[in-house]
């Protein structure tokens, strides 16, 4: 395959899914899909000599540019009447579900305090799925500056276990200049993600979505795409009056 029919290939793909996700009212991360579509279509766009291309190329950016446009447009007026609700089913056993594909489209630059709720940031895996979170965020395009996690204690010399973890990972995260505050509570039961930028985030499992691999030699033990998911279902909200607390300095 030519480097040109690649680069179509990839554009193709990518718009593919921003048509399904726009089909099942998925739209932020259908718009994200769009945009990075029709990115890669200018690509080929500028790549391409036939003229003949060019003109079927044009045309199939400015019908997914003006869909682009209406869906953003569909969005922002949810967000200011406060009425967005988008629910994402996921089944068991599915992948494509990273925590990149679930946060990325709700991550902007005005972006800077994110607050999680969740009482199960306890053993070592649920605590490495909420250092991959904490790594969206240093890469992303928000100006994050402050994370607030609020979870359950594990028992006996456990504990211990955890609060070392923790401590690593704040530490590790002021290198970015990123604070991250921790308390812990024995009644937490709702699990929540809130953005300072107005969306909410609910998962009923969690940051504890993926299935174990058989081993660290399969497929989907470092990419988290192409990790087999448990069973569960993501609600989005935005409220653009978000109502956060500030919480105290980390208990650990």
């Amino acid at each position: 395959m030519s480097k040109l029919a690649g680069m179509e290939a990839s554009a193709t793909s990518v718009l593919r899914r921003a048509v399904e996700l726009d089909g099942s009212s998925r739209l932020p991360e259908a718009l994200v899909c769009y945009q990075e579509g029709i990115q890669l279509l200018l690509d080929v766009l500028k790549a391409t000599t036939d003229e003949a291309k060019k003109g079927r190329y044009r045309e199939r950016i400015r019908e997914y540019m003006d869909r682009a446009e209406e869906i953003k447009k569909h969005v922002q007026l949810e967000k200011e009447a406060g009425k967005y609700h988008e629910q994402i089913h996921i089944a068991a056993g599915s992948v494509g579900y990273s925590y990149d594909r679930l946060f990325r489209p709700y991550i902007d630059q005005t972006l800077t305090e994110v607050w999680v709720d969740d009482p199960y940031i306890r053993s070592k895996h649920q605590i490495m799925n909420f250092l991959r979170f904490c790594e969206l965020l240093v890469k992303s395009a928000g100006q994050v500056r402050r994370i607030h996690l609020t979870t359950g204690e594990e028992e006996g010399p456990r504990l211990e276990e955890q609060q070392g973890r923790l401590r690593e990972l704040r530490d590790s995260l002021n290198k970015y200049s990123i604070s991250l505050d921790v308390q812990y509570s024995a009644t937490l039961h709702d699990r929540e993600i809130r953005f300072s930028n107005g969306w909410i985030i609910k998962i009923g499992r969690g940051l504890d979505i993926f299935k174990p691999t058989k081993g660290p030699f399969q497929i989907g033990f470092c990419d988290y795409d192409l990790r087999e998911c448990h069973e569960t279902t993501v609600d989005i909200f935005h409220n653009k009056h978000l109502k956060t607390t500030t919480y105290g300095d980390v208990s650990s």
